[in-house]
C-alpha cells in the first residue's frame, strides 16, 4: 500500500482511468506504474465511492480483457496516446 501513498494525484487519476478501460489489462498498469492487480483494487477501493467500487468490481471480475493470461488476442491492440 505504500506505493499508492507516494503517487501523484494525476497518476492516480490515470490508473483509475486505465482500470475502467475494458481492454487495458492489469499487466499494462503494472508495467507502467508498478502496481499489481491487488494494489490497483486497493487503490480503486480507497479512491472510489463504495457503490462505484462495487460496480467496477462486478464489471472487471472475470473479464478476459483485463487479464493477459485469459486473452486470446495480442496483435492489433489499441494503445492510448496517454500510455508510455
Amino acid at each position: 500500500m505504500s506505493k499508492i501513498i507516494k503517487l501523484e494525484p494525476e497518476t492516480i487519476g490515470r490508473i483509475i482511468e486505465m482500470a475502467w478501460e475494458d481492454r487495458t489489462p492489469f499487466a499494462a498498469i503494472e508495467l507502467q506504474f508498478g502496481l499489481s492487480e491487488k494494489e490497483v483494487i486497493s487503490l480503486m477501493r480507497k479512491e472510489m465511492k463504495p457503490s462505484s467500487f462495487k460496480m467496477w468490481r462486478k464489471r472487471v471480475s472475470g473479464r478476459k480483457t483485463k487479464h493477459m493470461v485469459q486473452r486470446n488476442f495480442f496483435v492489433g491492440r489499441f494503445k492510448s496516446a496517454n500510455q508510455n
